[in-house]
């Protein structure tokens, strides 16, 4: 068996071909099925044309069939292209000519857009539609399930632990780019799964092959639902890549609109063991009805959950506290990116209080300055969090951007995504924020996070993006977008007051303004460049909801 997600995963359906591996309302697939389809549609890709290294994208909400395709591609030898499904015939232009894709795999109700872009994609060699129950169709698509009726699974290849793997990063600061792994790195990374569960991390096939049946004999086989899209990275290898490692199960629901109540009925329902979601943007929500079941007398039954996971964007302590009141498990935050984990932390009803924004970190994790030093504990002093771990090769198609995001420092090679941190004297990490969308005030730096994290504490605010705007005697200066938890709205000075103490008085905000929702990116990012927008156009135009 080689590192690569295609051997990994064949050798766990051989073990375990009776399994359940995707559930999606009444659509099930064993294990056996799942690597049967994937191995048919693989033959279909191949047979149009596809080879090693060739791209195809993916444009769905999350579904068996995304998961399945993305087996599929890995099979050949392909490289999967996540895309973006809130984007438009520009942004899919720009992604797929970037990403040399060759083939896209996508949901019937995105047909129109790629009617409107199909003559500007020449590259484009075979369109699979996917029925959605939406009525449409693009003309001369393949259609999936006929696909894969009508080809013969794939045999099994060769291939190499060297195959890029790749995934496009948001572009909340940014265009889009690849990131790019090898297969090697990338598929041993993500074992971690194992250690949370007390179990040695598989070093070979018998191995694996073992540990996922010993899990299923147990009864401590993951079912996971990926709250998040799976295409993000926390959604695909939290909540579905790390659990087909262990030979889970990954439950999915329609998440064109996110629906709380949708989501716990589902952990209810289907005995979820892992619930994987993306910070605050989601668990806010969550908690919220929790909260509303709770009053009307209809608690969810959360007793099968052994595991919250988030990662990418902020989950402040009492959110975590508020979801902890309601059901029994552990909170895995972990800290990380596109480009690579940094840390994590774990909070319990009967751990230590997880203090937002600071994080165990990981034994390969280091803070360097400007100057390359290493940021000593304590210190004070701030630097670039590097991840030193499985560390992608670099963006795909822009060595320009790859030489300054990875780096190679005392002969080990290290990825800088550009978030800023200093370490605390018991070596704790604590995480400022990105340094590109650092304010400069007055001379003085100011990590948006940083605010955030204390706006967001106080009772009555719900969500807020900070942001800089240019000011002539400071050059620039800082504002709050933020959205309330009621009608009952503190008073802007109120609220500027409350956070004296709390923070230098520097990185205060000159001014709150009110909006009735913080707009984010599905995953639940800051859409700063939303927030700068509004902070420009309302700036000086008094506050108020």
């Amino acid at each position: 068996m080689k590192w690569h997600f295609a051997d990994i995963w064949e050798t766990i359906a051989d073990a375990i071909p009776e399994k359940p591996a995707l559930a999606h309302g009444k659509t099930r697939r064993t294990w056996g099925q799942y690597e049967d389809r994937a191995a048919r549609l693989a033959q279909a890709f191949v047979d149009s044309g596809l080879q090693a290294d060739s791209k195809a994208a993916i444009l769905a909400y999350n579904s068996p069939e995304y998961i399945e395709a993305q087996f599929a591609i890995f099979k050949f030898r392909g490289v999967p292209i996540n895309v973006n499904y809130r984007y438009f015939e520009s942004e899919l232009i720009y992604l797929l000519e970037n990403s040399d894709s060759e083939a896209i795999i996508f949901q019937a109700q995105f047909a129109d857009r790629l009617a409107a872009i199909r003559d500007q994609l020449p590259a484009i060699k075979l369109f699979v539609e996917i029925d959605d129950g939406s009525g449409a169709h693009l003309d001369g698509a393949t259609r999936y399930e006929e696909a894969i009726a009508s080809s013969s699974p794939m045999p099994r290849i060769e291939r190499s632990e060297d195959d890029i793997y790749m995934l496009y990063t948001g572009g909340t600061t940014g265009m889009p780019k690849g990131v790019m792994y090898t297969h090697g790195d990338f598929s041993a990374g993500i074992l971690f799964g194992y250690d949370a569960r007390g179990v040695a991390r598989p070093t070979n096939g018998e191995e694996f092959q073992a540990a996922v049946r010993g899990l299923h004999e147990a009864g401590a086989a993951l079912r996971s639902v990926p709250g998040c899209p799976l295409m993000h990275g926390t959604g695909m290898w939290l909540g579905a890549m790390c659990v087909h490692h262990l030979g889970g199960c990954v439950v999915t629901f329609d998440n064109s609109h996110f629906d709380p109540h949708q989501l716990w009925q589902l952990v209810q329902d289907e005995k979820l063991t892992d619930v994987v979601i993306v910070g605050d943007a989601f668990a806010k929500p969550m908690l919220k009805a929790l909260d509303r079941a709770k009053a009307d007398g209809n608690p969810y039954d959360l007793s099968s959950i052994v595991y919250m996971i988030s990662s990418g964007v902020m989950f402040t302590t009492e959110v975590k506290r508020g979801l902890l009141e309601h059901g029994n498990f552990a909170i895995f935050d972990a800290m990380g990116s596109t480009e690579g984990s940094m840390g994590s932390s774990i909070m319990t009803r009967e751990s230590p209080v997880s203090e937002t924004a600071e994080f165990v970190m990981n034994e390969t994790t280091k803070v360097f300055t400007e100057d390359g030093r290493e940021v000593e504990p304590g210190s004070g002093e701030v630097g670039m969090i590097a991840n030193g771990g499985f560390a992608p090769v670099g963006y795909y198609k822009d060595p320009t951007k790859s030489a300054v995001t990875f780096k190679e420092i005392n002969g080990h090679r290290y990825s800088f995504p550009g978030d800023h941190a200093t370490i605390a004297a018991d070596g704790t990490l604590v995480l400022l924020g990105r340094g590109s969308m650092c304010i400069n005030t007055g001379g003085e730096k100011v990590f948006p996070e940083e605010v955030e994290e204390v706006l967001k504490s106080h009772p009555d605010v719900y969500d807020c993006l900070v942001v800089g705007v240019d000011d002539e005697r400071f050059g620039e200066r800082v504002i709050a977008v933020t959205s309330f938890s009621s009608d009952q709205t503190p008073d802007q000075q109120a609220l500027i007051e409350w956070m004296h103490g709390r923070l230098a008085g520097y990185k205060l905000p000159r001014e709150v303004i009110y909006v009735p929702e913080v707009q984010r990116a599905p995953n639940g990012k800051a859409d700063y460049k939303w927030a700068k927008q509004v902070a420009v156009e309302q700036a000086g135009q008094g506050s108020g909801p």
